[in-house]
């Protein structure tokens, strides 16, 4: 399917994960134009890819890349319980699966590979990197979820309580916390947009599913100082979701010395969608600098790579 006039090829399929479950996948393809890399988008929890990152997918194909999504089990159009994961490490790995296999074809074998993670896709970007610490060549961080900001976990005792009723009732949906699309989205259409997307899960997080969002946050926090690929991280200081002050820990402690951290005064946690559209053009025009700095460093490198590459060969036919 061509979107945009034309300029844009959108595709849908269904994959199998080793656990049996459907998982939906996208992708957005420049048309008639080779990208200079991949984008592998990971989503915010209850939300989807092929409808709420529409928008944002579009904005990076213009800017000449190629962009993948997928929907988590329990998410969007893949299979599950709606709203329900089991274990945020089988997230991980459906995703580590899915975009490593679109890095390993033949065509895609030398494209910059970018994984973009917004909320808690931010938390489950860092775990895949983690898995492959050497295999990606950067990261965007929009609002990271590397901890729940405070005011929206329940109370320590609440918790405790809710722990052992998981082992009974895993999927009830009974966590407490203020809405998130109210706090998460500036722009009352947006909300309205999300709240009328029958592929978004609305109401309270299920037992299981929060429990495993605040044990991957402390897990995430913890391990900052692994963070080992080039980032940028994206944060409004007015979110309400995701702690700043932990974006700027992770921007301090990570390993990497080519990191970027921008903050924007007055915006919420929904940058990639959210925002008024001046302070969206803001965050895109800072995410495709970006990524335009890190393709060109990226063809430097490969040219120098393989002409060190041409010069080895002509030594050794030299020698012998």
């Amino acid at each position: 399917m061509e979107l945009d006039n034309g300029s844009v090829q959108y595709d849908e399929e269904y994959i199998l994960n080793s656990r049996g479950l459907k998982l939906f996948t996208c992708k957005w393809i420049p048309v008639n134009e080779e990208p200079k890399g991949l984008i592998f988008i990971c989503h915010g929890y209850a939300l989807e890819c092929s409808i709420t990152m529409s928008s944002a997918a579009n904005r990076l194909v213009k800017a000449g890349f190629a962009v993948y999504g997928i929907d988590y089990e329990g998410h969007g159009k893949s299979s599950g319980l709606q709203g329900y994961i089991s274990s945020f490490n089988n997230v991980v790995d459906d995703c580590s699966n899915f975009f490593t296999r679109i890095c390993e074809k033949k065509e895609n074998k030398r494209k910059m590979r970018i994984l973009l993670g917004e909320s808690l896709g931010g938390a489950v970007l860092l775990m895949i990197h983690r898995k492959m610490p050497d295999y990606w060549d950067g990261a965007v961080l929009a609002a990271p979820m590397c901890k729940i900001a405070d005011k929206m976990k329940p109370h320590p005792l609440v918790t405790s309580v809710l722990k052992k009723l998981c082992n009974f009732i895993p999927t009830w949906r009974m966590i407490p916390g203020p809405d998130v699309i109210d706090t998460g989205c500036k722009m009352p259409e947006i909300r309205a947009q999300i709240r009328g997307n029958p592929y978004c899960y609305k109401g309270r997080p299920r037992l299981n599913t929060g429990l495993e969002l605040l044990k991957m946050s402390i897990e995430v926090e913890q391990r900052l100082n692994e963070v080992s690929l080039p980032f940028i991280i994206l944060q409004g200081e007015d979110d309400k979701v995701t702690d700043k002050a932990v974006s700027q820990q992770l921007y301090d402690v990570a390993s990497i010395s080519d990191k970027t951290l921008k903050l924007y005064p007055g915006m919420w946690h929904g940058l990639l969608y959210g925002e008024t559209p001046e302070n969206t053009e803001i965050v895109f025009s800072d995410i495709t600098d970006w990524l335009n700095q890190r393709f060109e460093l990226r063809n430097s490198r490969l040219e120098r790579e393989l002409k060190h590459q041409n010069d080895e060969i002509f030594i050794s036919k030299d020698i012998f």
